[in-house]
């Protein structure tokens, strides 16, 4: 989702560090490769970077990231991106913006990683962390994190057009079965803090390790299930029991997340059938995911 009337580029960025904060106007520009799709990511000279929503439901983030990374950056075991300083509307660009201090590391899936099951333990550390901290004032589920830590209940209809769509293509009893046990599998605990995006892109990694945890933009306070699709579309065998294990959750919650994932692997499949690449993994992870189902039920 982006809005594809609006060119957020180099040129865009210089003209809003130009005008809002001309103590940085010196310094050079440069698109982050791979610099995302929610938002729009850019160096600033070597030590900052300034990142744009792309369209209007992510500009909902840039607020809660401002107030709460700062918060919680202490109290975890990893670094996580903190604001320096956030940027208003102009220059053609219709939302706020942010600039925060840049990271240094390489995406999980474009680096080696020296000990797969250490890294899945080390992640499964931080998000327990992460449950940890005092939840109280934090961002319940909503339009900002598109309902992340809400019940599955609202991609339900969504989901089943999914797997009716799919029919012929995958296994359609089972997935149903999955989704079924997970929408059962409601969630009656107190609200906690989950990430919201655990995805490889997310994960930084340096000399081989998992060095920090980036894009809060779906965080919030709620349930944390959906921080388990990880497991399915990062890990598997040894490296997913090892995580499981680590990250210390029940089955309910980790049914929930097989159906967090399975909604996400479901969509991407039936609504992408150009991108051949794209739907094939996601079908390698539905098929996973039923059959860690089948493994544990």
């Amino acid at each position: 989702m982006h809005d594809p009337k609006l060119t957020i580029d180099t040129e865009l960025v210089r003209r809003l560090i130009n005008v809002q904060f001309p103590q940085w106007r010196h310094l050079p520009v440069s698109p982050v490769v791979s610099g995302g799709w929610d938002n729009r990511t850019f160096h600033l000279g070597e030590e900052m970077t300034v990142r744009l929503p792309s369209a209007a439901p992510y500009a909902l983030q840039v607020e809660k990231e401002r107030r709460w990374l700062p918060r919680l950056a202490p109290l975890l075991p990893l670094p996580i991106p903190v604001p320096l300083a956030m940027g208003e509307p102009g220059e053609g660009y219709p939302w706020h913006w942010s600039v925060y201090r840049w990271i240094e590391g390489e995406t999980a899936k474009t680096t080696e990683i020296a000990d797969l099951r250490q890294f899945a333990v080390a992640l499964a550390d931080f998000l327990v962390a992460l449950r940890r901290i005092d939840p109280v004032g934090g961002p319940a589920p909503g339009q900002h994190n598109f309902f992340r830590g809400g019940p599955l209940t609202v991609y339900d209809g969504e989901a089943r057009q999914a797997i009716a769509a799919l029919s012929g293509r995958i296994d359609t009893e089972a997935a149903t079965t999955v989704w079924d046990a997970a929408v059962a599998a409601a969630w009656h605990g107190s609200p906690v803090w989950f990430h919201g995006d655990v995805a490889w892109g997310n994960l930084l990694v340096e000399d081989g390790r998992l060095s920090a945890v980036i894009d809060f933009g779906t965080s919030g306070i709620g349930d944390p299930s959906c921080d388990l699709a990880i497991a399915w579309t990062f890990f598997e065998g040894e490296t997913r029991e090892a995580f499981r294990a680590a990250i210390d959750v029940d089955e309910a919650t980790w049914a929930r997340g097989r159906g967090w994932t399975l909604w996400k692997a479901l969509i991407t499949v039936a609504g992408h059938d150009a991108n051949q690449a794209e739907a094939e993994r996601s079908r390698r992870v539905i098929d996973d995911v039923l059959a860690d189902h089948r493994k544990f039920t």
